[in-house]
C-alpha cells in the first residue's frame, strides 16, 4: 500500500538531458561557433553603440559638404562621400541598426508564434492541428517576397515598424512546422505519458516537459534564418518598398547607389560589404549553434 502511494506522490520522470554549461563549453571549444559568435557580438556593438565605431551623426546634416560630393575614400573619409557630401563611413555604420533591428524582430516574433502554435498543434492535434495546418498550407502557397511587397504597399510611409509586420506575417508558418513535428515526437515519450498518468494537466505538461524537450530545432530553425531576414529587408528596401527615407539602412544605400556605380563603385562596395558579411556571420553563426546541439557531434 505504501509503495502504491508513493507511485502516486512521485514527481514524473524527466529525460535526461546534457548540461547547459556542457554544452557551451563544447560550443566555445569550436572555431566556427567562436569566429562567428565573434563577428555577430561585433555587428550588434555597431548597430546599438554606432558611436564607439564614428562620431559623426549620420542625420547631421551640418557636417556634409557638396563640394566634396561623391569622393572617393581618402585618409579624411575612408569610405569616401556620398551624392550629399557626407561621411559615408558614417552612414555605412549607421545603416546597420536598422537591418539588425528588424533582424531580431522578427526573428523573436515568428519564434513566439512558432512555440505557441506549434505546442499546441503538436500537444493537443485535432481540430486545433487541422485549422493550423490548413492556415499554414494557405500561407505557403504565398510567395514569401511577394507577400511581405504586397502587404508594404498598402502604407504610404513604410518604417521599421511596417516591414518588420510585413515579414513576420509571412515567416512564420516554417516555424510552426518544426516545433509541431517536435512536439509529436516528444509527446509520445515515456515521461510525458507518466505525467498524464498522474493527472497533471496539460498546461503543466507542455511547460514543464514538452516545450524544454521540443524547441532546440526551432531555436537552430530561427538561428539559421536571422541572416535570411536582414538580407530580404535589405532586397525590399532596394526594390523601393522597403524602408523610406530619411532611415539610413543598407538597402537604401544599395539602391541609392544604382545610378552611380559606374563612376562610384564604392557607393556600392561597402554597403554591400558589410551586408554580405552580416548575413554571413549569422548563418555561419546558426550552423555552429545546429552543430553544437546535435548530440550525434558532442
Amino acid at each position: 500500500m505504501t509503495e502504491l502511494t508513493d507511485m502516486h506522490t512521485a514527481p514524473a520522470p524527466e529525460r535526461s538531458a546534457v548540461p547547459r554549461e556542457s554544452v557551451l563549453r563544447g560550443l566555445l571549444r569550436r572555431p566556427r561557433f567562436v569566429i562567428a559568435g565573434s563577428l555577430v557580438l561585433l555587428i550588434l556593438v555597431m548597430a546599438v553603440f554606432p558611436m564607439l565605431f564614428t562620431d559623426i551623426d549620420a542625420h547631421d546634416t551640418n557636417r556634409c559638404d557638396l563640394g566634396t560630393a561623391l569622393a572617393s575614400p581618402s585618409e579624411s573619409h575612408w569610405f569616401g562621400t556620398d551624392a550629399l557630401g557626407c561621411d559615408y563611413y558614417a552612414q555605412v555604420i549607421y545603416g546597420s541598426r536598422p537591418s539588425i533591428v528588424i533582424g531580431l524582430a522578427v526573428t523573436t516574433c515568428t519564434f513566439l508564434i512558432s512555440l505557441v502554435l506549434g505546442s499546441l498543434t503538436g500537444y493537443l492535434g485535432g481540430w486545433v492541428d487541422s485549422l493550423v495546418s490548413r492556415l499554414c498550407d494557405v500561407m505557403f502557397g504565398l510567395p514569401f517576397i511577394l507577400g511581405a511587397i504586397v502587404v508594404l504597399q498598402l502604407f504610404e510611409s513604410r518604417t521599421v515598424g511596417t516591414v518588420c509586420l510585413a515579414l513576420t506575417l509571412f515567416y512564420w508558418p516554417g516555424g510552426v512546422r518544426f516545433m509541431r513535428s517536435a512536439v509529436m515526437k516528444v509527446r509520445s515519450l515515456e515521461y510525458v505519458q507518466a505525467s498524464r498518468l498522474l493527472d497533471a494537466s496539460g498546461f503543466y505538461i507542455v511547460r514543464k516537459h514538452v516545450i524544454p524537450n521540443a524547441v532546440t530545432p526551432l531555436v537552430v530553425l530561427k538561428t539559421l534564418g536571422l541572416g535570411g531576414v536582414i538580407a530580404a529587408e535589405a532586397g525590399l528596401t532596394f526594390i523601393g518598398v522597403g524602408l523610406d527615407a530619411p532611415a539610413v539602412s543598407w538597402g537604401l544605400q544599395l539602391a541609392s547607389a544604382k545610378s552611380e556605380v559606374n563612376a562610384h563603385p564604392h557607393l556600392l562596395a561597402f554597403p554591400a560589404l558589410f551586408l554580405s558579411v552580416t548575413v554571413f556571420a549569422f548563418v555561419l553563426f546558426g550552423e555552429a549553434v545546429r552543430d553544437g546541439l546535435d548530440p550525434k557531434t558532442r
